[in-house]
């Protein structure tokens, strides 16, 4: 059995993570860039932190539970239609496979997520 890795929790907001840029089709503005830096995976769901600089792109989403650690921006849903969701430190999203969504950050965001063993920026 692991111990627990307390120390990597409480750098969350600092863990370096390795980001690149998004591919050209998915951006609408900016050079924002992307990264995911897993961290565990618990009966085959995966526990990572994520995280996307500044601009705007639309992806087609994986089955993801996250919580915003730190950062600003909107994510809006475009199929199905929904109003746009502002993200800030401490807003809880649960994303289904296949939704389409434009994500417009414009600081920095980071989140910790769940996914079902996938890389959540794909």
């Amino acid at each position: 059995m692991n111990p627990p890795s307390q120390a990597l929790l409480a750098q969350a907001h600092e863990a370096p993570i390795e980001c690149e840029e998004f591919p050209a089709d998915q951006v609408v503005t900016g050079a924002p860039r992307a990264g995911w830096l897993p961290l565990t995976t618990i009966d085959g769901l995966e526990v990572g932190l994520w995280e996307m600089t500044p601009g705007v792109v639309i992806d087609t989403e994986a089955d993801e539970v996250f919580c915003i650690l730190s950062g600003s921006g909107t994510v809006e849903f475009l199929d199905p239609s929904a109003p746009a969701l502002p993200l800030r430190a401490g807003t809880l999203v649960r994303l289904q496979a296949g939704w389409h969504t434009r994500w417009t950050v414009t600081q920095t965001i980071r989140k910790i997520a769940v996914t079902p063993g996938e890389d959540p920026k794909k």
